[in-house]
């Protein structure tokens, strides 16, 4: 009497899980690094939103705003609200005692300790904007 077998074998399930092995190795590494472009992408985000909230904020007060935390500028500058995990900081910058006549600021994002951006963004408003 024959038998009717079927299924893989050894060899064809081995060439399967290498060949997963090899995609997976491709695959992870390019991930993480569209993640942090990410990250990046939104902390610069985040930077650009909080400068038109402080140029609104002058308009309407004819000074500018210091928010040294991303949650006293979400809490003083109209219609911002920044990124989790975004660390924002403005300050306004005053000359010789006068009223402050433009402002700075940076952003990053920071996620722990160990995978922190190398980005940082600088804004000034004295020059142009983004540096």
């Amino acid at each position: 009497m024959k038998k009717n077998e079927s299924g893989f074998t050894l060899i064809e399930l081995l060439v399967v899980v290498a060949i997963i092995g090899i995609l997976a190795a491709i695959a992870i590494p390019q991930f993480a690094e569209y993640r942090k472009r990410g990250f990046d992408s939104r902390a610069l985000s985040d930077l650009r939103n909080a400068a038109t909230a402080e140029e609104a904020y002058f308009a309407d007060y004819e000074r500018y705003l210091s928010c040294t935390t991303a949650a006293l500028c979400q809490t003083n500058l109209p219609g911002f609200k920044p990124s989790n995990g975004v660390t924002l900081a403005m300050t306004q910058v005053v000359a010789a005692g006068t009223v402050p006549e433009f402002f700075t600021g940076s952003s990053y994002h920071a996620k722990g300790t160990k995978s922190t951006s190398a980005l940082a963004y600088i804004w000034d408003s004295n020059t142009g904007g983004l540096q």
